[in-house]
């Protein structure tokens, strides 16, 4: 019986980060927590490219890119989508993931979900290091292990 099974090593990993402006007091948060795991897990700095968008929705447009690139061994999203007044939020939220996933799925490359959707700006700042934990840092740990797990086969 052959067992597949991820770790957290990034040595030798190469990484490609989008991370939406919109909403930068949160995103930004969530980039460092990112960038912190992924340093402390051994990914050379030099390995790791981070794109700026101006908001979530044009994410995975900037991901099909990097993947389509075959230079990275996993993709992170990072953004926050925070629900308004309108129907909108509900639009962008699914399109967002949808083509996220759709990457992941037909790329053959990981892509980890660090996006945060949530109902308020107090949801969004606690998921982007405080009581709810930093959803940059779980999605890093997230492109490490599938990356590895990917290698595998």
């Amino acid at each position: 019986m052959k067992v597949i099974k991820g770790n957290y090593s990034g040595k030798g990993k190469k990484i490609g980060i989008v991370v939406s402006c919109f909403n930068e007091f949160i995103t930004k948060k969530l980039l460092e927590g990112c960038l912190d795991i992924l340093e402390k897990q051994e990914v050379k700095n030099e390995d790791i490219t981070v794109v700026w968008t101006p908001g979530a929705f044009e994410i995975p447009q900037v991901l099909i890119k990097l993947a389509k690139a075959k230079s990275f061994n996993a993709l992170i999203a990072l953004g926050t989508v925070i629900r308004g007044d309108t129907p909108h939020f509900n639009y962008l939220t699914s399109e967002v993931t949808k083509g996220i996933s759709h990457i992941s799925l037909t790329e053959n490359i990981p892509v980890a979900l660090g996006v945060i959707i949530a109902d308020t700006i107090e949801q969004s700042i606690e998921r982007a290091g405080t009581k709810a934990g930093n959803r940059g840092r779980a999605a890093a740990f997230t492109a490490i292990e599938m990356a590895n797990i990917y290698s595998q086969f």
